[in-house]
């Protein structure tokens, strides 16, 4: 067959649908769903080594810890290791008397039995039954009419209802999908769906479940937003049903679909943890559950450990979470960039001094520390960052705060040395390019303080005398100023020559307590007017001072 030039001409574009007055688009969501997980059955035949009865046990058991009330454990009549790990499941007792667990089976009788046979003992369950019902499947590859597929649901709910009626100390709810629903006509799915109604005699004390896949996502959300309310209003016995949603992510937007077709009316979303599923997967239940935080609702799914989650749904699937993932990924909640770390970092400044319990943090849609994360990740250092980065991680790692200026001196040496390694810095090379550049607790410097005494002369001037190591010799020196820091200046000049001129001084607590540490922060300027910045941290407050004087010192001979 000859290639198109054209390769959109195979295409023929999504018919919309006749809905003049839709009125999802004034609607929001106010209230989460009911949640339905299907990892454990289209998850986990999306995965290329299924899931054993091990990683199953464990998954079903994280799914109840996250609050999933309904979850839809496997295929009972694709072979005896599904059969078995459901019936074991019910056996033993694990499941809780909250929690309702849902088998799919296609409709055809010995499935069904076998689907209702895995559940016998069960306290509740609900069977899931689907038949395909849009034209492409009915031309080609079932080859029949609608009548035949409408045949084919109604004989499939006629042997749930009896396989239901025999077994009548289990609570049963029966669940019915018309089968690529998305891309069928909305009238038949609606007929089909009617037939089987028929057949339930659901009532709104005891209804049935009507789920609507996206089986294949072929249109943009707000179209299957269409498809959602255009059945609910047409569905006789509304109140009898509940609508539920299965969306697939083909086109990338199968949580957006979702979230539409809840402002249509739908009462119920079904999806895996991380979006798991067959070709691009299912609508992922972590995103759209905590996409509902960021409109003020709770989601009533518990990821406040969203680390231990990952943990365990990578272990079960064998699938990596990307790091780009919406909320769980590694890196979704860091920065890289300048500019955007300047404004998280006043956005976190801003929640220390103000009163405000609303979130409002440039860039961070939601608190990571409500899944758990820490905030020292937030903000991390590569060539492409700004100073607001490192100041960020020397405040985190170091409790160091530097004045704004100082962070704009020490920028080019983060810069130079981010550009030299070619990877991602991490705290400890910020913590040692800083040390090296303002000579803080390190060896190789000019002048080491050993120890000083200060005392207040009679004309009230400070006095400084002490010892000074200097290039590893120690000299006795003395100094007198109006202050403490001005007599070590005079100190440096009589004993040294070194001539230096505070312009500013900023001190503050690196901790808390008795055991707390100090920072002092000194900008200077020599006789050529040379800025010079220094730090000097001690567990007083007046020594760092004093060896910030010393840094100055330092830098000041290292630039002669």
């Amino acid at each position: 067959m000859p290639m198109l030039r054209d390769p959109s001409a195979k295409y023929a574009p999504f018919p919309q649908i006749d809905l003049p007055d839709r009125q999802w688009p004034t609607r929001t969501i106010t209230a989460p769903p009911r949640w339905l997980s299907t990892d454990l059955r289209d998850g986990n035949q999306a995965i290329v080594d299924p899931m054993d009865a091990h990683k199953k046990t464990r998954f079903f058991d994280l799914l109840v810890e996250i609050g999933v009330k309904e979850i839809e454990v496997g295929f009972p009549s694709a072979g005896a290791t599904e059969f078995d790990f459901i019936s074991g499941l019910v056996r033993s007792g694990r499941i809780p008397d909250d929690v309702i667990v849902q088998v799919l089976t296609q409709s055809r009788e010995d499935l069904i039995r076998t689907s209702f046979a895995s559940l016998d003992g069960a306290r509740a369950a609900i069977v899931h039954l689907y038949n395909a019902v849009s034209p492409a499947w009915r031309e080609i590859v079932f080859g029949m009419s609608r009548d035949q597929v409408r045949e084919i649901a109604v004989a499939g709910a006629k042997v749930m209802r009896d396989e239901a009626g025999a077994r009548p100390d289990t609570d049963w709810h029966f669940q019915y999908s018309p089968e690529t629903f998305s891309t069928a006509e909305l009238d038949f799915s609606l007929e089909v769906c009617e037939a089987v109604m028929d057949v339930l005699a659901p009532t709104p004390d005891h209804p049935i479940i009507l789920n609507l896949p996206a089986t294949v996502e072929a249109a943009t959300p707000n179209i299957y937003a269409d498809q959602v309310e255009y059945f609910i209003r047409n569905l006789p016995n509304r109140d009898s049903a509940v609508i539920s949603l299965h969306t697939h992510n083909d086109r990338g937007t199968g949580v957006a679909a979702a979230e539409l077709a809840l402002m249509a009316g739908a009462d119920r979303v079904e999806g895996c943890l991380f979006g798991n599923g067959e070709r691009t997967g299912n609508c992922c239940l972590v995103t759209m559950a905590l996409n509902m935080y960021t409109q003020g609702v709770d989601p009533a799914l518990d990821f406040s450990d969203i680390d231990r989650v990952i943990r365990t749904v990578e272990y079960c699937n064998e699938l990596p979470v990307p790091a780009r993932h919406p909320y769980g990924g590694e890196l979704v909640y860091t920065a890289f960039s300048g500019s955007h770390q300047d404004a998280i970092k006043k956005g976190f400044g801003a929640r220390s001094t103000q009163n405000d319990e609303r979130w409002r943090v440039p860039y961070l849609p939601i608190d990571p520390a409500d899944l758990g994360r820490s905030y020292e990740a937030v903000i991390r250092v590569n060539s492409q960052s700004g100073k607001g980065g490192f100041a960020w991680v020397l405040e985190q790692d170091q409790g160091l705060k530097l004045p704004k200026k100082m962070q704009a001196d020490f920028s080019p040496h983060v810069q130079r040395m981010a550009d030299e390694l070619g990877r991602e810095l991490n705290a400890a090379d910020i913590w040692e390019a800083f040390r090296q550049t303002y000579h803080v607790q390190t060896r190789d410097k000019h002048f080491q303080l050993i120890d000083y005494e200060e005392r207040r002369a009679s004309d009230g001037s400070r006095l400084f005398s002490g010892r000074i190591e200097v290039d590893g010799e120690r000299q006795s020196v003395s100094g007198r100023g109006n202050g403490l820091i001005s007599s070590v200046l005079s100190t440096l000049e009589e004993a040294f020559g070194l001539q230096l001129e505070i312009v500013d001084y900023v001190e503050h607590a690196l901790t808390t307590g008795r055991d707390s540490r100090a920072a002092a922060y000194l900008e200077c300027r020599t006789p050529s007017g040379q800025t010079i910045w220094a730090c000097g941290i001690d567990e007083d407050v007046a020594t760092a001072g004093v060896r910030a004087v010393l840094s100055a010192a330092n830098s000041a001979i290292a630039r002669t």
